[in-house]
């Protein structure tokens, strides 16, 4: 059987993953990312991802330790409650790491080095005319090329969804804004930390020894009113919540918008939808980038079983097989973070049993177990 012909649409994260991994098939694959240059290896966000989401990247990407990745062994869960910050539960895993925060830069460039040793992935730098599932075709410039399956990783907000999703979405505007930024230290922060505070929860994700990224999840009022401040308010926070005046700067300091976006539909003929473009969740639990690996992972499972039964990606099952099998987990996470970010706000309906909630939950060890557990390796249905 001829090598099936397959084009991703971005090179942010998930498509310079998708790519990576999808190489390893007997597969022609074209990487399209647009004749705009962009700065790809200077995005200075985190990402934490599972123990069990490394492990599967280290073994099919052939990738030994690479110091880019910070291991934490504990998460440490605090709540603010009249002034005072509460310590309400701790996650911990004593033979093994729970979590693994890198820098996107560091990440894209490793990535981005194995797609260029890679024979069957072709750069295509060129912008789209023209995306059609009827013909399953691109048109960049004047030329049509025709591919046996399209997925486009192109974010949460490009127009090129309007022809696949047809507007069906669980949709929700948070109202929020998460701030992000990059922070330099001379204290002991080994472990990543959250912080539900009156102002919004707030994550701590160490990434070296001596630095850690901060995400802040505001509301918009509050961000308008003190976006000038910021870095002063910000500061002023650190100290006071890991009670260290060993902070020495706040840098990167960014902010985009958090929506709600649950696709209820993944895919029409053979184009499908990868990434935050296929389900935009709260960034409070750090679950975003875990969701994608292991779509790309039931993704590619997929994929290799259709080649070995000789069939085409465009005659089978596989892009149904693979909303099946992926629908449900993605909307569970999503509307589950939704709910644990509405628990910690101010709601009245809330408030009146939160505290007991919170006192009690550490002496209840199914509920960590599971958490951890499902953190970890997702759901399965």
């Amino acid at each position: 059987m001829d090598k099936q012909k397959i084009c991703i649409i971005g090179d942010g994260l998930t498509g310079l993953t998708t790519a990576a991994i999808l190489s390893k098939q007997n597969l022609s694959i074209d990487l399209c990312s647009g004749s705009k240059k962009k700065s790809n290896n200077l995005d200075s966000r985190t990402t934490a991802i599972s123990e069990s989401n490394l492990q599967y990247i280290k073994n099919i990407l052939s990738l030994s330790k690479h110091s880019f990745f910070w291991s934490c062994k504990k998460i440490n869960l605090f709540f603010e409650d009249k002034e005072k910050i509460i310590n309400f539960l701790n996650f911990d895993e004593k033979n093994k790491n729970f979590m693994h925060i890198f820098q996107n830069k560091d990440f894209k460039k490793k990535l981005n080095q194995i797609i260029l040793q890679k024979s069957n992935i072709k750069l295509i730098k060129k912008d789209i005319k023209e995306i059609n599932s009827e013909g399953s075709f691109l048109k960049l410039e004047n030329k049509k090329i025709l591919y046996d399956l399209i997925i486009l990783c192109i974010g949460s907000s490009s127009k090129l969804y309007s022809k696949i999703e047809n507007g069906r979405s669980i949709i929700k505007n948070y109202e929020e804004i998460a701030v992000t930024g990059t922070v330099k230290h001379k204290a002991k922060i080994e472990n990543a930390r959250q912080y539900f505070l009156k102002e919004g929860p707030l994550a701590i994700l160490p990434f070296q020894k001596k630095s850690f990224s901060i995400v802040w999840s505001i509301n918009k009022i509050y961000f308008e009113d003190n976006k000038h401040n910021l870095k002063k308010i910000l500061m002023s926070k650190l100290i006071t919540l890991l009670d260290t005046k060993k902070i020495q700067t706040i840098d990167n300091i960014k902010s985009f918008p958090i929506n709600l976006n649950l696709k209820t539909k993944y895919y029409k003929k053979n184009i499908l939808i990868l990434g935050d473009g296929l389900h935009s969740v709260h960034p409070l639990a750090g679950q975003g980038f875990n969701l994608v690996l292991r779509d790309i992972k039931k993704l590619s499972e997929l994929m290799l079983m259709t080649s070995k039964l000789g069939l085409l990606f465009k005659d089978s099952l596989l892009l149904k097989n693979f909303y099946n099998s992926r629908k449900g987990e993605n909307n569970l996470f999503g509307l589950g973070i939704n709910l644990a970010n509405l628990f910690f706000k101010d709601y009245k309906f809330f408030s009146t049993f939160r505290k007991e909630i919170l006192s009690n939950v550490k002496n209840f060890s199914f509920i960590k177990k599971i958490s951890q557990t499902t953190a970890d390796k997702g759901i399965s249905f």
